[in-house]
């Protein structure tokens, strides 16, 4: 019914940029919240930003100052711009939303994920 698909991963060297994008789609009314998770092999998935639909972000005191997260609310989509990479960042990175879909309903959704490598 609902569907997130990140796009944008890759390998990318210490110190350089990348954007990540979460496309979603079907039967979304509005989408509250979307907000962005990592997990390195072996580790939990940890929180990295989110954002709501009025704007309002929160990020992850390691991911500070270095990664931005942002939306477009008429395309459903949402971005985490990473500047500033560290080998630390290397992780598959989920998109998550919280929606209310067009029957009036509330999910939580996420996407398949995507893998940043950064190497030093």
């Amino acid at each position: 019914q609902v569907q997130l698909v990140e796009s944008g991963g890759g390998l990318v060297q210490a110190g350089g940029s990348l954007r990540l994008s979460c496309a979603a789609s079907g039967s979304i009314s509005s989408i509250n919240t979307m907000g962005w998770y990592r997990q390195a092999p072996g580790k939990q998935r940890d929180f990295v930003a989110t954002i709501t639909s009025g704007g309002i972000t929160n990020y992850a005191v390691s991911v500070q100052g270095r990664f931005t997260i942002s939306r477009d609310n008429a395309k459903n989509t949402g971005y985490l711009q990473m500047n500033s990479l560290k080998p630390e960042d290397t992780a598959v990175y989920y998109c998550y939303a919280f929606v209310m879909t067009d029957w009036g309903t509330e999910r939580n959704v996420w996407g398949q994920g995507t893998q940043l490598t950064v190497s030093s």
